[in-house]
């Protein structure tokens, strides 16, 4: 059963895949892993394999991710269009988003809409299917609904 972690190292993240075993495995060695992460982020690979082990460790690309820990986005239209390159990013797949954590990922790209406006647009977004919505103790939560055979 494939069991995955992903964790976050000041602006980098790396996600840990395989059987829960081989992840647990894994994060024993994770002082020797952290450097060699480090060290890939510094030679900006996109993709680690964990030595002695099959897993794989995936690393975000820094040059995707603002000063500020959101993504950069660029080329969006309108407004549903630059909440969609957001939730398609790592950051936007990575959890859930509230509408702040939209707003201010927004305002970081220079992108400024008021929240007013893009609570329209999400729901809009939801009613078409194009993005899910439930309601958590933060309030609602904003993310892309899972494709068909992935």
């Amino acid at each position: 059963m494939p069991f995955s972690l992903r964790v976050k190292i000041n602006q980098n993240e790396i996600e840990i895949s395989g059987t829960q075993k081989e992840v647990l495995k894994t994060m024993q060695e994770l002082p020797e892993l952290i450097v060699k992460v480090s060290k890939a982020f510094n030679e900006k690979n996109s993709e680690v394999a964990a030595e002695k082990t099959p897993i794989k460790v995936r690393l975000a690309s820094p040059e995707t991710v603002s000063s500020k820990g959101s993504p950069s986005i660029k080329g969006a239209k309108n407004c549903s269009q630059a909440v969609l390159k957001l939730l398609e990013t790592e950051w936007g797949a990575w959890r859930p988003r509230t509408l702040p954590e939209i707003v201010e990922a927004l305002k970081d790209n220079a992108i400024h809409y008021p929240a007013s406006t893009l609570s329209g647009v999400l729901s809009w977004l939801v009613k078409r299917g194009k993005v899910r919505r439930w309601k958590t103790d933060a309030g609602y939560v904003y993310i892309l609904p899972e494709k068909e055979g992935k």
